[in-house]
């Protein structure tokens, strides 16, 4: 019998195509602390997780049976993948289902950015009727920036240039760009020309950091930034001193440099409450269709 463990919310579908004579499956809808993980793995064959677990040596060490890490999510930076390398334990990742999905939210929040929705709903909920036109304009015709031109990256620019958006991109690969859109050869380049800039690089060495208080200052004044990619890429500190300083006008965030395990936990972040601003908890892929 092949034991497999399924943790984060993987679908239950799951649960139903493979037949119960020849896998033993263990499914938990959240993320498992350290210690309970490390207790989890040892007899198990297969381990199915998201982004939140994070497989490191010192947990893989207690995986006497491991064969294979499926990653239902779009990187594979939770794994130790070198440790899996000498240890012949296959790594898998299905990094294409939910582009179609954050590509979608990102053009939702770039309207509602480009609207200043976000203080709208706060007036509204706070008994203030603030009818106004002011600081709100239409997308079209605007710069979009893609930092990080792959699935996700690459699918957006279609959707903003079909509605009237002016793209540009830069990726470290040398990748064609769709449509009209423009490749600059430097990030410096597309951040001092974009109305709107969103992130969409995997976590590496090369982009933990990416934004920070200097690329933060090379933004066009007034303009918006938008990150669905990983919490690390970005220093929330400095973005929150843009914003409350006026030089940024807006942002929206899917991401976050620490997470909760599970849902209905207790989560403060240093962005709450910030002028313009969209958090949402890490929702890029949960649509039903991406899932």
């Amino acid at each position: 019998m092949i034991k497999i463990l399924l943790l984060e919310n993987v679908d239950k579908i799951t649960l139903e195509l493979l037949p119960k004579n020849k896998y033993s499956i263990e499914y938990i809808d959240h993320a498992l602390k350290k210690e309970d993980l490390m207790q989890k793995i040892v007899n198990v064959d297969i381990i199915g997780i998201r982004s939140k677990t994070k497989l490191t040596s010192e947990v893989l060490k207690n995986a006497l049976s491991l064969k294979l890490i499926a990653c239902f999510c779009i990187g594979t930076n939770q794994v130790d993948l070198e440790y899996c390398k000498n240890n012949n334990i296959q790594v898998i990742n299905s990094p294409h289902p939910s582009g179609r999905s954050v590509a979608e939210l990102v053009i939702s929040q770039i309207i509602s950015l480009a609207r200043c929705i976000p203080v709208h709903m706060n007036n509204s909920n706070n008994n203030i009727w603030n009818k106004t036109s002011k600081n709100s304009f239409e997308v079209r015709g605007k710069t979009l920036g893609i930092i990080g031109y792959g699935n996700v990256g690459s699918q957006l620019s279609t959707l903003a240039e079909a509605m009237g958006m002016r793209v540009v991109f830069y990726d470290i690969n040398p990748v064609m760009g769709l449509g009209n859109s423009e490749k600059c050869f430097n990030m410096a380049e597309l951040l001092r020309v974009s109305d709107f800039v969103s992130i969409h690089v995997p976590e590496t060495e090369l982009t933990i950091g990416l934004i920070g208080q200097k690329e933060l200052s090379l933004m066009k004044k007034n303009s918006y930034l938008l990150n669905l990619s990983r919490g690390s890429v970005l220093d929330l500190g400095h973005l929150r001193n843009a914003i409350d300083s006026g030089h940024i006008a807006g942002c929206a965030l899917d991401v976050y440099p620490n997470e909760p395990k599970s849902n209905n936990s207790n989560w403060t972040n240093i962005m709450q409450g910030a002028r313009n601003t969209i958090l949402t908890p890490h929702i890029g892929g949960s649509t039903i269709e991406a899932q």
